[in-house]
């Protein structure tokens, strides 16, 4: 336990270095450039109080919204295929060249087909990201689920165990640890794609807030609105690790 504590403490404070580092590195850049395209943190933070009374916490609603609607169709999407692929070479052998040939294509070039077909709304923004994220959960599930060992299931097969049984205390633990990974790796793709999406189309979301806030030379808000969407992020990216740390405590018991 107090290992533990050691851990986080540490982890903590390193993080918080690395802020500060990034902060001052920000702040001698903008004394080095002495142009209005670089504010010093100083002016960007002070701007932070009009970013309240301008409503970015609708902005950020939205965003989170579409964020957390696009992983979460394209987990259950991708996990429901990741794990057939893994556990049936007949499905495995179907649908791989489809994935393999699907996966290459980018999809953030079809944003222009998604909303010809489903609008400028919601749904558009929603389905580009699921498209983008649903093929690297397929495979990683997949090769997760392909790596456990045949032994791990005949000891619950000479126990009477169904197939339920099987996946609850096998299949899930060993691709759990993986499907965290791949969840992490698909929060930055999000808000990489979210802030594409919200340039089109829509009047809220961080993304239209940031390109509005460049149009008008408000450099300040401008970064402050970075700021609040990789604050944004980095919560999300706690959550992960909160979740890996209730889910996965067997890792800490080795």
């Amino acid at each position: 336990m107090v290992n533990t504590k050691r851990k986080m403490m540490n982890r903590l404070l390193s993080l918080v270095g690395v802020l500060a580092g990034m902060h001052i590195l920000w702040y001698v850049l903008a004394l080095l450039i002495d142009n209005p395209i670089l504010p010093s943190p100083i002016p960007v933070y002070g701007t932070m109080n009009e970013l309240v009374q301008a409503g970015i916490g609708r902005h950020v609603a939205y965003s989170l919204y579409r964020i957390a609607a696009g992983i979460a169709g394209s987990l259950v999407i991708g996990l429901a295929i990741g794990l057939l692929m893994g556990r049936s070479a007949f499905w495995n052998k179907l649908l791989d060249p489809v994935v393999y040939l699907t996966y290459p294509i980018p999809k953030i070039a079809l944003l222009p087909v998604a909303m010809l077909l489903f609008g400028l709304g919601e749904t558009s923004k929603i389905l580009l990201i699921g498209l983008i994220l649903v093929f690297q959960i397929i495979i990683s599930v997949r090769d997760a689920v392909k790596a456990i060992p045949e032994e791990s299931y005949d000891v619950l097969t000479t126990l009477g165990a169904g197939s339920m049984a099987k996946f609850r205390h096998v299949t899930l633990p060993g691709a759990l640890s993986v499907i965290l990974s791949t969840v992490r790796i698909s929060l930055g793709t999000a808000i990489s794609v979210l802030f594409f999406t919200e340039i089109y189309g829509t009047q809220y979301g961080m993304g239209y807030f940031i390109m509005d806030a460049w149009l008008r030379m408000d450099y300040a808000q401008m970064y402050a609105g970075i700021l609040v969407l990789s604050a944004g992020g980095f919560v999300l990216f706690l959550l992960v690790d909160v979740l890996d740390a209730v889910w996965m405590k067997w890792r800490r018991l080795r």
